[in-house]
C-alpha cells in the first residue's frame, strides 16, 4: 500500500494474511522463464478489485494510486478463467465453517435467486426479461449453506426459470442483501457472466475475511 492513505475497502492486515499465502502460492507457480513475476503488488490488485466492487466505479475511473486498469483487469480476468478466485473463496468458505464448528461440506444447501437490470452495454445475447419481477437483465443464482455463506454461484438471463422454492429461501435473501453493500452487483455491468460470478465471489470473499478477522462491514450508505 507504499505512502497512499487507505480505503474502507482495502483489505487489513489479518484480512490479508488469510488471502495472501493463496496468491503468493499462486504467483510462485507462474514464475515465467525470465523470471519475472510482474511490477504490481498482489495485495493492491486485491484492493482495486474490492475498491471497484464496493464503489461500483468504471475501469478508467479506479483511482490513481491503485494499480491501473490494465494491471488490475488482467488479474480479474486470469483469477476467473483459472479458477483462483473459486477456489481462494471455497478454502475461505471452509474456514469459516470450522470456526462455527461446522463440517467442511454442509449437509444442505439453499436455493434462490435474484434478477438484477442490465447496464446498456451489457450484450442482448445473455440477458433477458423477468415477466414474474418485470426486470430485464441477468439472474444471479445462489446455493448458500445454513450460514448464509455461497457454495455456488450460477449468473443466466433473467428469463431462465428460477429454481424450485425450498424452505429457509429468507437465507438466500440475507445473503443477497449483504452483496447488495457492493455496488458494482446492484446492477449487472459485466459483459460476460463469468465476469459476475467473479464479482459475486470476490463480494463474498470481502465479507467472508471480515468475519474471521472480527471486523465489521461498512456500508456505502454511511457518510
Amino acid at each position: 500500500m507504499g505512502d497512499r492513505k487507505p480505503y474502507p475497502s482495502d483489505v487489513t492486515d489479518a484480512q490479508w494474511a488469510l488471502i495472501g499465502p493463496f496468491l503468493r502460492a499462486w504467483k510462485a507457480r507462474r514464475v515465467s522463464a525470465s523470471g519475472h513475476q510482474g511490477d504490481y503488488d498482489l495485495r493492491e490488485i486485491v484492493n482495486a478489485i474490492l475498491y471497484q466492487n464496493r464503489t461500483g466505479c468504471q475501469w478508467t475511473y479506479l483511482p490513481h494510486d491503485l494499480p491501473p486498469k490494465s494491471a488490475t483487469y488482467y488479474y480479474f480476468a486470469l483469477w476467473r478463467d483459472d479458477g483462483t478466485d473459486q477456489a481462494i473463496h471455497d478454502l475461505l468458505r471452509c474456514q469459516v465453517r470450522e470456526k462455527a464448528g461446522r463440517r467442511e461440506d454442509p449437509t444442505a444447501v439453499v436455493l434462490d435467486s435474484q434478477s438484477v437490470r442490465a447496464a446498456n452495454h451489457v450484450p442482448a445475447a445473455t440477458t433477458g426479461k423477468d415477466v414474474g419481477k418485470k426486470v430485464s437483465g441477468r439472474k444471479r443464482g445462489l446455493a448458500v449453506d445454513a450460514l448464509g455463506l455461497i457454495i455456488a454461484v450460477v449468473v443466466t438471463a433473467a428469463s431462465v426459470t428460477d429454481f424450485v422454492p425450498v424452505r429457509k429461501r429468507w437465507i438466500v435473501e440475507q445473503t443477497c442483501g449483504t452483496l447488495m453493500l457492493h455496488r458494482r452487483l446492484v446492477r449487472e455491468y459485466e459483459s460476460r457472466p463469468e465476469s459476475a460470478v467473479s464479482r459475486t465471489l470476490w463480494a463474498s470473499m470481502a465479507t467472508i475475511v471480515r468475519r474471521l478477522t472480527g471486523s465489521s462491514t461498512p456500508s456505502w450508505r454511511h457518510r
